[in-house]
Formats: structure tokens, C-alpha cells, sequence
């Protein structure tokens, strides 16, 4: 099980770029959320298997017909125990 932080840079907001990614997210299986950011980015947080989430960054470049994403940065989150890998139970749009 592994924890991502994605970062995704580009014109993302205004698009259905969240409703895509949420979508694509649940069609994989992967846990987590997706929200927009001040900074006109959007984040998200993915938890499932590494091949799966794999697969889910490089979709993430395509996103939604108007998306037109620059840049995604991945940070791996360290998760100390369970517990918080737990508080994952679905995947959904934070507003």
C-alpha cells in the first residue's frame, strides 16, 4: 500500500478536471481525494497499489477534454502506522 501526493500544474481548474481525476480514481480502486487549490493548481492524495497509482500519474497528463496539465509532482507520504492509511476510505472531490 503506498500513500501520493500529486501536485498537477497547468489549466486544471474550470475544466471538470476533479470530476475526471475522481472518476478514473474510483474506476482503479485507489482511495483518496482531489481539490482545487488557491494557487490555481490541484492536489490530490492517492492511496492504493504502486502499479495502479502508476498508472493513474500518467493518465493524469491527458486529464479532461479542456485540461491542459504542465507539471505533476509526486510526493511519496511516509505513513508511520495504519491508522492513517485507514482514514482513506473512498475516493471523493474536497470543495
Amino acid at each position: 500500500m503506498q500513500v501520493i501526493k500529486l501536485l498537477i500544474s497547468g489549466k486544471v481548474q474550470g475544466v471538470g478536471y476533479r470530476r475526471w481525476f475522481e472518476k478514473l480514481a474510483i474506476a482503479l480502486k485507489l482511495n483518496g481525494y482531489v481539490k482545487n487549490l488557491p494557487t490555481g493548481e490541484v492536489e490530490a492524495v492517492v492511496v492504493g497499489n504502486e502499479t495502479v497509482i502508476s498508472r493513474l500519474i500518467t493518465h493524469c497528463y491527458t486529464g479532461s477534454t479542456c485540461a491542459h496539465v504542465t507539471q505533476i509532482d509526486v510526493t511519496q507520504i511516509e505513513q508511520k502506522n495504519l491508522e492513517q492509511i485507514s482514514e482513506y476510505t473512498d475516493f471523493k472531490i474536497l470543495r
